[in-house]
């Protein structure tokens, strides 16, 4: 099923205030007359530093405030729901969905809450709910769990979406489930390490098609990938163990992430868009940090999965203007801060994983001070400090460069003596996990300083 949300193009990305307050408001009428829902708000905030709003898939509303929300600017939703009901989303801000029922005896404008979880039954098992109610079959592309459902007719929900932007549970027959796990196993053996980086993104590419025709759709695909993806990196990355291990307490997983983020050198860039396309990616605004920062990006975005991308490479100034993604990228003679990682561990699309994900949070300075003393992981200062966006990286892993790789660097210039000795013994930078608190919808990123955190993470000064 494709999403009607449309690419919103750059620059038009505003603070929504009026809409932030409406969805709090509603989240909090619910937490009062919902227990549970109020207790759980209160450890995962306690224990994640995250907010119920972070982990919401959709509210369910009366007709009474659907009103409300259609004049702070959410419109319908042509999607797959129950009938006598509707859909309206905010097309450009991050807000939850809401689902709008006929519900006359309503005491309250909000009559449930449904929380995004990786798992749903690990989340009632978390909470030590029994589940009233479970619908739609493992692995399916959409299933609920009823964990909750008040004398006064509020429910709490938990929900899976593996590639679904619809809101009727799917019932499928055990095939699909083996073709799910299938489909997984095909994305989690695929061969990274290659060569010739060329050779190996062409492969991958084709692998992404053939796993699209197997799952049957892209954006299930895309779902499989990403979710294998993750893994990959969370298997070298401490601080995402720490916190998603947090986050697993409560059976709600990486289902408040904000945006992966690729690297790629500019001879396979190209590729790389070839292969987000593939699941379904379309290009949102370009990335440009200036001259003096040497770098780009492609944001990109799957608008049924929900999934942000930051593509990073290295830029020429003059680069900047056009479709770079869309075009050969000539080798340049100094590697800048992208061009140097792909170099020292490979492609963020083969062997190296993610450069980092982004996860999103309500208590940004809580989070930094909880993960350093509690679990000796470090945050480097914030790169954005603003009332509607903070942003920093966990201290970066470092892993270990093959000698022959950091050989062949020095022979070729891109790194002198003291370089080439210094990252052999201490280990070269790799990846972070980024911590992110987002203020008033606002759905893009900070063009101004993230040069700044960019510059701090590169291997030849970190």
């Amino acid at each position: 099923m494709s999403a009607t949300s449309e690419m919103i193009p750059e620059g038009e990305f505003r603070l929504h205030p009026q809409a932030e307050a409406l969805v709090k408001a509603l989240v909090d009428e619910c937490s009062g007359r919902v227990p549970a829902l109020a207790e759980m708000a209160a450890e995962l905030r306690a224990k994640t530093h995250a907010s119920v709003v972070d982990f919401t898939d959709h509210l369910l509303v009366t007709l009474e405030a659907a009103k409300d929300f259609e004049s702070v600017g959410f419109v319908e939703e042509h999607v797959e729901v129950e009938a006598g009901r509707r859909v309206l989303y905010h097309p450009s801000a991050i807000f939850p969905r809401v689902v709008v029922v006929d519900a006359p005896e309503a005491p309250t404008l909000c009559v449930g809450v449904a929380l995004a979880a990786e798992d749903a039954l690990s989340f009632a098992m978390a909470r030590h709910i029994v589940p009233l109610r479970v619908e739609g079959s493992v692995f399916s592309p959409y299933r609920r769990v009823l964990l909750v459902k008040e004398g006064n007719g509020i429910e709490l929900w938990a929900v899976e979406r593996r590639g679904w932007s619809g809101f009727v549970p799917k019932e499928l027959p055990e095939s699909h489930a083996l073709k799910y796990l299938a489909c997984r196993d095909l994305w989690l053996n695929r061969q990274r390490v290659f060569a010739d980086c060329h050779a190996g993104m062409a492969a991958t590419v084709e692998l992404a098609k053939r796993l699209v025709a197997l799952m049957g759709s892209v954006d299930q695909a895309a779902w499989v990938a990403f979710t294998v993806e993750r893994e990959h990196w969370q298997q070298r990355n401490w601080a995402a163990v720490v916190q998603k291990g947090k986050q697993d307490s409560f059976g709600l997983g990486w289902s408040n992430h904000d945006h992966h983020t690729f690297r790629s050198s500019r001879e396979v860039f190209p590729q790389l868009i070839e292969l987000l396309s593939t699941f379904g990616f379309h290009k949102r605004e370009k990335f440009y940090a200036g001259a003096q920062a040497g770098w780009g990006a492609q944001v990109m975005e799957q608008p049924v999965c929900r999934f942000a991308v930051f593509a990073d490479v290295d830029l020429a100034p003059e680069e900047s203007q056009g479709d770079f993604s869309a075009i050969p990228l000539p080798e340049l003679r100094h590697l800048g801060t992208v061009g140097l990682w792909c170099a020292l561990h490979g492609e963020s699309a083969l062997s190296a994983g993610l450069h980092h994900l982004a996860c999103r949070l309500s208590e940004f300075g809580v989070a930094m001070e909880d993960l350093s003393a509690g679990h000796n992981v470090r945050s480097l200062k914030p790169f954005s400090n603003m009332v509607y966006l903070h942003q920093t990286f966990t201290a970066g892993e470092r892993w270990s460069v093959p000698t022959a790789r950091m050989d062949a660097l020095l022979a070729a210039g891109k790194i002198d003596q003291g370089q080439h000795d210094k990252l052999l013994a201490e280990g070269v930078v790799g990846s972070h996990l980024e911590l992110i608190q987002r203020g008033q919808g606002f759905k893009g990123f900070n063009q101004t300083t993230v040069s700044d955190i960019i510059t701090r993470t590169d291997p030849r000064f970190a």
